[in-house]
């Protein structure tokens, strides 16, 4: 199986377009949050929907730098998981997302969970980021792009991957995560595929 995008290069930075968050005087500022084009082939038979997730795997585990003028995040701080995309229950005849289809600029306080013309949308973790601000705070369903620290001395890594899987529906509904979503593909993953991309607002960041 095989994935590829007009957009993403394998091993390249994600495109400005296709982030949440860019750089701006003094920090970062929202960007234009387009989701990439995605397209696959070579899906094994008996394929019956497919589903997408993106992670990113450099998020810093402690908030005490983050954002905050005049700091940086350390390079060796110790990192964990942060989600940007889950779309499940893509019918098996769709092989293709346009850039823009799922996500096209930042809807504060997220976009619908749920069913769409390409997908089931799950939470990203924005809903947990975003949480507690007045103006922001909601469920984020389905793609948001990258918007690490404007200070994080760390160029953050995030892999797009998509799932042939045996089953037309994982039968998930409402606030499901990425958590679930894997869960629910337990036995039922056929093959899989990948790209793998970075990010970085701050300018040293290696």
């Amino acid at each position: 199986m095989q994935l590829q995008s007009k957009t993403l290069i394998d091993g390249k930075p994600i495109p400005a377009i296709n982030a949440m968050g860019v750089p701006a005087a003094g920090g970062a500022q929202p960007g234009a949050n387009r989701s990439p084009h995605l397209a696959w082939s070579g899906a094994p038979s008996g394929t019956r929907s497919f589903a997408v997730l993106c992670v990113d795997h450099d998020a810093p585990t402690k908030p005490d730098d983050v954002n905050k003028p005049g700091r940086t995040v350390p390079y060796d701080l110790p990192r964990a998981d942060f989600v940007h995309w889950v779309l499940v229950d893509i019918p098996a005849n769709l092989t293709e997302l346009r850039e823009g289809q799922d996500a096209d600029g930042m809807t504060p306080r997220g976009k619908a969970l749920g069913q769409t013309d390409h997908g089931v949308r799950g939470l990203n973790d924005y809903t947990g980021w975003f949480k507690g601000d007045a103006q922001l705070e909601g469920q984020y369903g389905g793609y948001d792009g990258p918007w690490p620290p404007f200070n994080d001395e760390r160029r953050h890594n995030y892999v797009f991957t998509v799932y042939a899987l045996d089953v037309p529906s994982l039968g998930l509904s409402g606030a499901f995560n990425l958590a679930d979503a894997k869960r629910a593909m337990q036995g039922h993953v056929l093959a899989e595929a990948s790209l793998r991309t970075s990010y970085a607002i701050y300018e040293k960041a290696r």
